[in-house]
């Protein structure tokens, strides 16, 4: 095995893959790479979750491929000058590194001792721009679960229905959902599967800020998102999800609009005095025209208010100051809606016009005296 490719190039692929990589795995190849050399070089990580494949062009003057340690291999390349980077494996699978006058040799592993990455029918596919992608996955991803005695909520559920794409995120004290119109038809019926949040994040950094099209395969068992030259294979999560449409309230009695950047602002100055240490909720008062914020922990007290729309008939509501904060920053609209019902029932935060289809739902946290 021979080829030679710019640095540069190589380090981006070597970057991407690595992320799956494991970093103390019982297989040991899945703590290396898979560096295939052919028509291009195809470089690979997996950790039998998820899996990363991208291709960067390369001069090959023989084919093969081999396992290199992915932490020491991305190690190497950074600190390499920035030229073209040389390989040549021997049959013994010692690879040597050159680079101007820098040269290393590491022993690798076996092609052959590298799990093969799951493969998934193209039939299932739908294609939709990486910037919408993105910013969809940027929108929701913050409400991902991390509690394992609920895995199916440690992902994203995607549901499609006929071209409209949606996303939704829960965690059991908040939900955030983004829903987007496909504008290229697709063949694929109605269907919903749920994607690892660990997966989504690799693919929110791959996925570009252009109109180029990503696409989306359907497997049984997997999902395989074609970014560009990436490929981003991953498991698809099984269980009941939450039934969300039942989950976010209808009909709630009060309706305001607020400056998203204007409450923001307001809800991180009170927050000021609040730490991981001294956790206190950020008492909210909703009145005509006006919200009034108050938090007050063991370091002092804080108040501040923020214009709003509306009149909240003087309800007084209290929230996690961080997840009202992640739902006002993912919103993408400079003006929101607020409904609210009693102080107990969820916070509907979503457009406010038709122009934008996001959801967000803060579930209140009870008030105490002490909160006052």
């Amino acid at each position: 095995m021979k080829f030679s490719c710019e640095k540069a190039q190589l380090l981006s692929a070597i970057t991407v893959t690595s992320k799956v990589a494991s970093a103390k795995s019982a297989v040991p190849a899945l703590e290396g790479l898979l560096l295939e050399a052919g028509d291009l070089l195809k470089i690979s990580g997996y950790d039998l979750k998820t899996g990363i494949k991208t291709e960067i062009p390369a001069e090959v003057g023989a084919a093969g491929a081999i396992v290199l340690n992915a932490r020491l291999l991305g190690e190497i390349i950074r600190r390499l000058p920035d030229d073209i980077v040389s390989f040549a494996v021997s049959e013994e699978n010692m690879a040597t590194i050159t680079c101007g006058p820098s040269e290393f040799n590491i022993l690798g592993t076996p092609a052959s001792d590298y799990p093969e990455l799951p493969s998934v029918d193209a039939e299932n596919a739908i294609s939709i721009p990486q910037n919408t992608l993105k910013r969809m996955i940027a929108e929701t991803i913050f409400a991902v679960s991390d509690n394992e005695s609920r895995p199916v909520h440690t992902g994203s559920l995607f549901e499609l229905e006929g071209n409209i794409l949606t996303i939704v995120s829960v965690d059991g004290y908040r939900l955030a959902l983004r829903r987007e119109q496909l504008e290229e038809k697709t063949d694929m019926s109605d269907c919903s599967f749920v994607v690892p949040g660990s997966a989504l994040n690799e693919v929110e950094k791959i996925a570009s800020d252009s109109e180029e099209p990503a696409q989306l395969t359907l497997g049984s068992k997997h999902i395989l998102f074609a970014i560009g030259d990436t490929v981003v294979i991953s498991r698809r999560l099984e269980g009941d999800f939450l039934n969300y449409r039942q989950a976010i309230p209808q009909g709630n009695k009060l309706q305001l609009t607020v400056d998203k950047r204007a409450l923001m602002d307001a809800v991180e100055r009170v927050s000021l005095i609040i730490s991981e240490k001294l956790k206190s909720p950020v008492r909210c008062v909703f009145s005509d025209g006006k919200v009034g914020l108050f938090t007050t922990t063991a370091l002092g007290k804080a108040t501040d208010e923020c214009i709003i729309v509306g009149d909240g008939n003087e309800l007084e509501i209290g929230f996690n100051n961080k997840y009202l904060l992640d739902a006002l920053k993912a919103a993408p609209a400079d003006r929101v809606s607020i409904s609210l019902g009693t102080s107990v029932s969820p916070c509907v935060i979503g457009p406010e016009d038709e122009s934008e289809n996001f959801t967000y739902l803060v579930l209140p946290v009870r008030l105490k005296a002490s909160d006052s």
